[in-house]
């Protein structure tokens, strides 16, 4: 068996888990100028709404009506000290409030600085995301100084997450052993061999997620945290909601505007994704996005005084990093840790640096560390950020837990084994670092091996689209080449929902907000003042 055969063992369930788990001045001023023209300001929408809905089912009234009090933040939260902290509690099933203990949600609030226009909601993302780790590290930084004078910035830990009633499946070393784990001999296994590893592994960590996690885990879909963020809505007295979401965060933001579009106040949703796009159509999406983005790093690469890759095309660069995943595969070299290196470590670091071109240059140093030196340091510092773990081997939250819990209520499980088939056959066609030369006949059937494992089965049968009809007018935004939420998506959700408007911010990277003063100024000008920009704009 040669070494060439080995090294293309590991690839193909690499990329499925690295896939499964990323003149501006000028035309800002002229923008604005355009938006300023369409009149003045709009009151925001809800008049004559009671904040609690008059047709609550009387079963739902206790956890509307709860009392709650704002307290200093804990200072293992390590928020700013005019943040403050709450509790409140949610029923665990929406559908049969008394089957079931209640839930807990933690929240935090950034106060407003001047006079406050209401609370704006804020989800960072994920699914996993913690909105309180969010606002306690970047609330004072990521939202405008005209956003923080005039809204209460709020965000929550969704269910599932972090400090609300959260899902639970392993320790520290049975989460390195989940994302990271590979068996000793693996150089010599048989494909076979190297599937069943991989799925009792998968197995050991699902089983772990019901033992720990308990009812909770049936529970942590999507739909379940639209029905929370309405009943916050109503728990900090607004009769509308504001809400800026980002990336997944997205995802609530468009659905909670389907289900309850007489609630909808003024929503942004920046770095969206699409409800209709199935599962395995997202990391097609997703590679090939990231894709595009490695091909401008490695282009950008070219042009500075000091470039790890031999070149002199991309394409060359490209077949370097191929060849490269093709050596730690067959040598399995252990990092500074004891954990071994693989393409999946790999992967993940690349895909980490390609949601912002700041990031492009610890992937070079990545590259010059193990090209040099054989020091996979670099490599293994950038996956451990994506994945949230810390040099001491300690993960600060259960974000990858979660994720996998959410994703695997929110999408139809697919088991066809053609689908599957058809799923590599058009995954190939869109990665560069994936063919289908790599695959054995056992790895073409494998699917997503986490919830074909899961404890609970997804109801979700049919993605739905949202329409939100009856709506307050909405703002979908994106960046041109955004390799995490692809503009196509948020081209979709635009044409979807009824009352949106589609905000193009032009550049790379994930997220649109921060990089550019036009797409801000238009973004703060919506929220403060109810301005709609021209369907479509461009920033």
């Amino acid at each position: 068996m040669t070494d060439d055969i080995r090294s293309r063992r590991l690839r193909p369930l690499a990329t499925l888990a690295a896939g499964l788990a990323t003149v501006m001045a000028l035309s800002g001023c002229t923008l604005i100028q355009e938006i300023q023209e369409l009149g003045g300001t709009t009151p925001m929408p809800g008049e004559g709404l009671e904040v609690v809905p008059e047709d609550l089912d009387a079963t739902l009234s206790s956890y509307y009506e709860q009392e709650f009090e704002w307290e200093p933040c804990d200072t293992s939260v390590g928020a700013p000290s005019d943040a403050e902290c709450a509790t409140v509690l949610a029923p665990m099933d929406w559908s049969a409030p008394d089957a079931y203990d209640d839930i807990q949600l933690a929240l935090i609030r950034l106060p407003a600085t001047g006079t406050s226009q209401g609370s704006m909601f804020t989800n960072p993302g994920g699914p996993g995301g913690s909105g309180l780790s969010f606002i306690a590290g970047s609330g004072t930084s990521f939202f405008s100084k005209d956003l923080r004078e005039k809204f209460d910035i709020v965000s929550w830990d969704p269910r599932g997450v972090g400090a609300s009633s959260a899902v639970d499946c392993v320790d520290d070393a049975g989460m390195d052993e989940y994302l990271y784990g590979v068996p000793e001999n693996a150089a010599s296994m048989t494909p076979e061999e190297l599937v069943a590893f991989e799925i009792e592994k998968t197995r050991k960590f699902t089983a772990g997620c019901l033992e720990n996690t308990g009812d909770l885990l049936a529970f942590v879909d999507t739909q379940s945290t639209v029905r929370d963020l309405d009943l916050l809505r109503a728990l900090v007295g607004d009769r509308t909601l504001t809400y800026f979401g980002l990336s997944y965060g997205t995802d609530i933001g468009a659905q909670y505007i389907d289900k309850f579009p007489d609630r909808v106040g003024r929503v942004v949703l920046d770095g969206a994704t699409d409800p209709t796009v199935p599962a395995f159509d997202v990391i097609i999406d997703q590679q090939e996005k990231f894709g595009d983005a490695t091909r401008n790093y490695l282009a950008d690469c070219f042009t500075a005084a000091e470039c790890p890759f031999a070149g002199p095309t991309v394409d060359d660069a490209i077949g370097q990093i191929r060849a490269t995943m093709d050596e730690v595969d067959s040598t399995l070299p252990k990092g500074p840790d004891g954990r071994t290196f693989t393409s999946s470590v790999m992967l993940t670091a690349i895909n980490m640096t390609m949601y912002d071109s700041s990031s492009w240059q610890y992937l070079s140093q990545a590259f010059s560390a193990w090209y040099t030196a054989a020091d996979s340091s670099v490599f293994f510092f950038l996956a451990d950020l994506y994945n949230d773990r810390d040099q001491s081997g300690h993960y600060a939250s259960n974000m990858m837990e979660a994720f996998q819990a959410i994703n695997c209520l929110d999408y139809p499980l697919v088991t066809d084994k053609d689908a599957i088939r058809s799923f590599y056959e058009r995954l190939a066609e869109v990665s560069i670092f994936f063919s289908l030369e790599d695959m054995t006949e056992a790895e073409m059937a494998i699917g997503d091996l986490t919830c074909e494992n899961w404890p609970v089965r997804s109801k979700v049968t049919e993605q739905q689209a949202v329409t939100g009809a009856g709506a307050a007018p909405v703002l979908v935004v994106a960046t041109s080449n955004d390799p995490a939420t692809p503009l196509k998506w948020a081209e979709a959700v635009a044409q979807q929902l009824e009352s949106a408007t589609l905000l193009v911010v032009e550049g790379d990277g994930h997220i649109a907000y921060g990089r550019s003063t036009c797409g801000d100024q238009v973004i703060d000008e919506y929220f403060i003042n109810g301005k709609v920009p021209a369907d479509p704009t461009h920033c």
